[in-house]
């Protein structure tokens, strides 16, 4: 592997030199070179069925240039880059206006994290992208658990007369056997779209959906109860929509719908479900940077979401000592 730091030695590497990965983690591209690892990033630049602002192929990148390294968060003790075996395993090789193609191209770079044990934390991308990371992860297993973290369902029929989109992969997911509906849960759902007829779809398969409102009414905890509670005990993965986030923390976003979450409302429950769940994989989606770096709020926080989840991870996975944030 490459280490993006070797070169600046013990005096560290500047966010703003060398190798764009997330975190700074190593880099590599061969599959051969994953084994024995606990978590590989894998890029997912595609937005090619967005129905609004395109942008979301930017989003992996941006991601990473707004990662931060190892550290030992504040409040927790731990550092999940220290803890957690990471490496990037680099952009699934998409292929630009050929939607079908780029969807093998994310399932097959996806099966390969999957075949070496690891787990796959896929920077998208549109939400589409979840489809081809979730049916890899799923192989020829039993159906996974979901957890959505949105403003949309994304469980239409079509959007636009259009089956395959951004806001149809969670029903296909479903019809095609890789989630069971019983165990799929969403948080933070609100606006004006899906209508009447998709919400009656997902009660009568027993789909779990705790609105934005509802989430205030009753506050995060419970909402995360309701959460755990439907996925249970078995793997699940966390797909996080960065529209969940009100647009006046990630305004970078291909369809913003005011009354969403907070920055820090949205760690909180990925950290917390992480912790909770047992996860078969992460997604972060729908990043549209209008900056570079740390400098787009969007991508910041979406990096941090995936730290949140590392940090969950972390803490499930090793019994942590609070004084190091390293197994005790």
């Amino acid at each position: 592997m490459l280490d993006p730091s070797a070169r600046w030695g013990a005096r560290g590497k500047p966010a703003y030199a060398g190798l764009v990965t997330f975190g700074g983690a190593s880099y590599t591209e061969d599959a051969a070179e994953l084994a024995g690892l606990d978590v590989a990033i894998v890029g997912a630049p595609s937005d090619e069925r967005v129905s609004d602002h395109p942008g979301a192929r930017l989003g992996p990148r941006a991601i990473r240039a707004a990662s931060v390294g190892p550290g030992t968060r504040v409040g927790t003790g731990i550092d999940a880059l220290e803890i957690l075996r990471v490496a990037d395993f680099g952009d699934a090789p998409v292929v630009p206006a050929d939607a079908e193609a780029t969807d093998a191209a994310i399932e097959a770079t996806v099966r390969d994290v999957v075949a070496a044990g690891v787990l796959p934390v896929v920077l998208g991308g549109d939400h589409s992208t979840t489809h081809p990371a979730v049916r890899a992860r799923r192989g020829d297993g039993p159906p996974l658990g979901l957890l959505q973290l949105d403003a949309h369902a994304d469980t239409a029929a079509e959007v636009f007369g259009v089956e395959l989109s951004h806001g149809t992969q969670m029903r296909r997911l479903v019809q095609e056997g890789h989630v069971d509906p019983e165990r799929f849960a969403q948080l933070g759902l609100r606006g004006y779209w899906p209508g009447p007829d998709v919400f009656a779809w997902q009660r009568e398969r027993g789909i779990t959906t705790v609105p934005a409102d509802a989430l205030r009414a009753t506050g995060l905890e419970a909402g995360l109860d309701a959460a755990v509670a439907a996925v249970g005990p078995g793997p699940a993965w966390l797909s996080v929509d960065v529209d969940v986030l009100d647009p006046a923390f990630a305004p970078g976003t291909g369809t913003p719908e005011p009354g969403g979450l907070t920055s820090a409302e949205l760690l909180w429950l990925v950290r917390e479900l992480a912790t909770r769940c047992t996860l078969a994989g992460v997604d972060v989606v729908e990043v549209s940077p209008l900056q570079e770096g740390s400098h787009d709020p969007t991508a910041l926080v979406a990096s941090r979401v995936v730290r949140a989840a590392l940090d969950g991870i972390a803490r499930r996975r090793a019994a942590v000592s609070p004084a190091t944030g390293r197994p005790a």
